[in-house]
């Protein structure tokens, strides 16, 4: 096994925050993508390609990259962890798949909003079941009070989009396509936990994050060949080169998680990049709004509520990691 560095736990937050402000810009880019295909299926193959393209170049032209792939077979024959978690991709195809498919119907806030709420539940769980290389975190009161906080304030910051105007939506009527991202997000703290153990043993998140992308594109390139051989094929690529965005800055977001989850545990790297979320879709909503935006009040507190939560669910941690 390779040693990978531990960050001190106010560093590995602003890290996590950092690569979190690039999620509601991902979400925008893949959902334009979908909606200029006319398929959002095609948009996630197409995002999830040019992250493996990507990664590729990265892990052969890096000395680190190469030495963690050639890291990948023994890692497998010796069973240093559950063959499964190469397939920790797939859910990271399902997100960028939940992207592209809904953010045209539920906008980049809802979409936020039932990501989190997933996010938040099973990062909880899955730091208790010790999947991560952190190992078990047990469940205390206030990391559960941050947690439940954490969700309340994503749901009060993005509320004046059902409040009313030409931008409101109908609750009843998101239901069932809100429920994909709530999976999605659920979903993603056990592939944080699994790329971050797989990255302990590979020496590098540059590796865990390339077998994502092989993972993930691998199973998309087969559901869109079904769906073309059923359905056809929607519109062909747009020209603009900000539509293929979407992929590089996954590999950045998946690389960052697999690398903080160590330090930090699943649930507070899940907590800061939903802070980092939030925090982006702020900016991106008063920078370049969508139309229907809505940036009142209660979405600048609920932001900064959402901050507050997750030092309030961090703090026991930081205590733990002072004493080894």
């Amino acid at each position: 096994m390779t040693h990978t560095p531990r960050l001190p736990l106010p560093l590995g937050l602003l890290a996590a925050v950092t690569a979190g402000l690039l999620v509601p810009v991902q979400a925008r880019v893949n959902g334009a993508l979908g909606m200029a295909l006319a398929d959002g299926l095609a948009a996630a193959v197409v995002s999830f390609t040019t992250g493996l393209i990507l990664m590729i170049a990265i892990s052969l032209a890096l000395p680190r990259g190469r030495a963690g792939l050639a890291e990948v077979l023994p890692a497998l024959r010796q069973r240093r962890f559950p063959r499964y978690y190469v397939l920790a991709g797939a859910i990271g195809a399902l997100f960028v798949f939940a992207q592209s498919f809904t953010v045209g119907l539920l906008g980049v806030a809802l979409f936020t909003v039932a990501a989190v709420t997933g996010q938040t539940l099973s990062g909880l769980l899955v730091d208790r079941m010790g999947i991560g290389p952190a190992g078990k975190r047990p469940i205390t009161g206030i990391r559960v009070i941050g947690s439940v906080l954490t969700v309340a304030a994503v749901a009060w910051a993005v509320s004046p989009r059902f409040s009313g105007g030409a931008g409101a939506s109908d609750p009843l009527q998101l239901i069932l396509p809100v429920l994909l991202p709530v999976l999605a997000g659920f979903l993603m703290s056990f592939q944080q936990a699994m790329n971050g153990t797989a990255t302990v043993h590979y020496g590098t998140p540059i590796t865990a994050t390339l077998v994502n992308f092989i993972a993930g594109s691998v199973l998309l390139w087969l559901a869109w060949g079904i769906k073309l051989a059923i359905a056809g094929a929607g519109n062909g690529l747009p020209g603009q080169w900000w539509y293929y965005l979407g992929g590089p800055m996954g590999c950045i977001f998946i690389a960052v998680a697999a690398f903080l989850v160590r330090s930090l545990g699943v649930l507070a790297t899940g907590l800061g990049m939903i802070a980092g979320q939030l925090l982006g879709s702020l900016g991106l909503d008063l920078a370049l709004p969508a139309p229907g935006t809505v940036v009142a009040l209660p979405t600048v507190l609920g932001t900064l509520l959402t901050l507050a939560a997750i030092v309030l669910a961090s703090l026991p941690w930081s205590r733990n990691a002072l004493k080894r």
